[in-house]
């Protein structure tokens, strides 16, 4: 795998959990999540990305369990999309499917509850959308959906 940092989101209507890789490419760690406000998020997302200038995105995209998109698939394509306005770097598209499950499980082993840790949920599910891109980044040389804007 080639160097350089990585970035996750898991994408919500109130908050984006974020999720970002060491240098190597090899370590996923939650960060912070951001708000989802109109007037807020461009400029969150551009510090994001100056900060840790990664290589590529990955954005949790919601499928039904037959594989199908989800209503909330199209708010997350507008995302990709605002996301492909702040950098010209590859994003892609990743199934989400029982992040936010793994996400609520891994914390309650931590001893934390759902409801006290939402956003920690959220950037913990940014966490596993991050770490499924890499598993494809591994074994195909990169994830499997590329978005087009």
């Amino acid at each position: 795998m080639r160097p350089g940092r990585r970035i996750a989101f898991d994408f919500g209507d109130v908050r984006i959990g974020v999720a970002i890789t060491d240098s190597s490419g090899i370590l996923a760690s939650p960060l912070d999540f951001i708000t989802n406000s109109a007037d807020k998020l461009r400029t969150d997302l551009v510090e994001l990305f100056e900060q840790y200038d990664p290589i590529y995105s990955a954005i949790g995209f919601p499928l039904h369990l037959s594989g199908s998109e989800s209503v909330k698939s199209e708010s997350v394509t507008q995302f990709a999309s605002l996301i492909s306005e702040i950098t010209r770097n590859p994003i892609y598209l990743i199934d989400e499917r029982m992040t936010t499950v793994s996400a609520s499980r891994t914390l309650r082993e931590a001893g934390l509850n759902s409801k006290s840790a939402k956003g920690e949920i959220d950037s913990m599910a940014a966490v596993a959308i991050l770490e499924s891109a890499l598993n494809q980044e591994r074994i195909q040389g990169a994830p499997i959906k590329s978005f087009e804007a």
